[in-house]
């Protein structure tokens, strides 16, 4: 983006729509994809996947969660190429619709009583077009702030993205508390879990009225005018940035920590197999407490991604929640509340941002404007498939019955934001480089002196 326009009175109402649209309906996709990994943990092992041996009903169910993940890449490919040949606006407006109505229809979904098998594979193929939506949202969420957003404070806008995000999930929480805390449990386990899913026609309608007011970008805008968006995004995507995809794919493994603490944890504290006991209602409340934390943090990471740049809080992010991790779980084994929700606030709501604040602005700053949308899409989500099979192993590896399972589990995801930090260590700072009209990539970042004014001057 030119440094002009984010000067202009237009080009500073827009970066705030920008910023309002992306954190808005990343929160309400999300809210969506969210649901689902809750269900999945509390409900949907003894309504679709009943089984004399709860452990094969838990990873059964599990494994579904995954399943939304497995579809990410093939939705990054065509989501992408949308994204970079039609314009971020769009493909926004896409990725909306396919997430509401599929998640709606989860929750008028048959159970396996009622119509056998049919159930989890329905089950399964509606998770597949979620993980397929939700594939293009961060990608061209984050490319739309970041094109739209002032020179020198791209980190901070960007990271209302992932901040729309973590709201998103806190909603997916907070709406089972209610229905698990104050419904029979017959009732919920027949038609309770049912409402937060239906409740997503609201992501239509609002993503929608939202999302609608926003311009496409202006550098995107610059590549029409040139006649330089590509017709091939895909394959010039890997000839040209195949070293940042890679290093963008091992970063994303990052993902881990969420997974961690909000569907392995919830399955370990939750189902009777594993011996723990945590009421339903009160686990729900850690990683709720974790996210509201996480939005208040997450500005202020990316604003500090803007002053020392974006490497040092993602290293130390990955490192630290990587090592904190074996103490979530710890303290969950020793039924303790108040040191589980500790731990989450900690792990998930401080730490964990270092990585989730800053990404939204350093992936997309790796890549040029022509091929930004599709870059990040495809190996972000390469990535966070990956970790989508973590949930399925860790109650392989870990099973109801298991000794040792903090240390099991803790060692896994440690050994996984080791990768993380190591791959951002060995990617070059963007903080500095200016976004061309064109998105050129040859340039290199400029003293902090220069730097300075001209963030002063934004």
């Amino acid at each position: 983006m030119s440094t002009v326009l984010a000067h202009e009175p237009h080009g500073r109402v827009q970066s705030r729509k920008a910023a309002a649209s992306g954190w808005i309906g990343s929160a309400l996709e999300y809210y969506d994809f969210f649901i689902y990994a809750t269900a999945a943990s509390l409900v949907f092992p003894q309504i679709f996947f009943p089984s004399t041996d709860p452990t094969v009903a838990i990873v059964a169910s599990l494994a579904t969660y995954g399943v939304g993940y497995v579809a990410r890449p093939i939705g990054a490919f065509v989501l992408g190429h949308w994204g970079d040949t039609h314009g971020r606006k769009y493909v926004l407006l896409l990725c909306m619709f396919l997430m509401g109505i599929s998640t709606m229809a989860v929750g008028i979904l048959p159970t396996y009583a009622q119509v056998g098998i049919w159930a989890p594979v329905l089950l399964v193929v509606l998770r597949l077009v979620q993980g397929f939506a939700v594939a293009g949202e961060i990608s061209g969420a984050s490319s739309m702030i970041l094109e739209h957003a002032p020179f020198g404070r791209r980190g901070f806008f960007a990271s209302f993205t992932l901040q729309g995000v973590q709201a998103g999930q806190i909603l997916a929480a907070a709406v089972f508390i209610p229905l698990a805390r104050f419904m029979d449990r017959d009732a919920f386990m027949a038609w309770g879990w049912r409402v937060p899913f239906l409740l997503s026609v609201l992501v239509i309608i609002a993503g929608y009225i939202i999302r609608r007011e926003v311009d496409e970008t202006p550098a995107f805008a610059a590549e029409g005018e040139h006649h330089a968006v590509p017709k091939a995004p895909i394959p010039e995507a890997f000839r040209t940035s195949g070293p940042d995809m890679l290093r963008v794919v091992c970063m994303a493994l990052m993902n881990t920590i969420p997974v961690v603490a909000t569907v392995f944890g919830a399955a370990y504290a939750v189902q009777p197999a594993y011996g723990i006991g945590f009421a339903p209602d009160v686990y729900l409340w850690i990683p709720v407490l974790g996210n509201i934390v996480a939005v208040l943090v997450i500005p202020f990471v990316g604003n500090l991604s803007d002053r020392i740049g974006r490497r040092p809080p993602i290293i130390v992010g990955a490192l630290v929640s990587g090592l904190l991790s074996f103490v979530y779980l710890y303290a969950i084994s020793i039924k303790s509340v108040p040191l589980a929700v500790a731990m989450s606030i900690l792990m998930w709501g401080i730490v964990y941002q270092g990585y989730n604040a800053v990404f939204p602005s350093f992936y997309p700053e790796l890549f040029a404007t022509r091929v930004r949308v599709t870059a990040m899409a495809i190996s972000q989500n390469v990535g966070t498939t990956i970790t989508a099979l973590l949930p399925a192993l860790f109650a392989s590896v870990a099973p109801p019955g298991a000794t040792g399972i903090p240390v099991t589990v803790g060692a896994i995801a440690l050994a996984i934001t080791a990768v993380a930090a190591l791959a951002a260590w060995s990617s070059r700072e963007t903080h500095r480089v200016q976004i061309g009209a064109l998105g050129r990539q040859d340039a290199v970042p400029m003293d902090k002196a220069a730097y300075d004014r001209l963030r002063a001057a934004a």
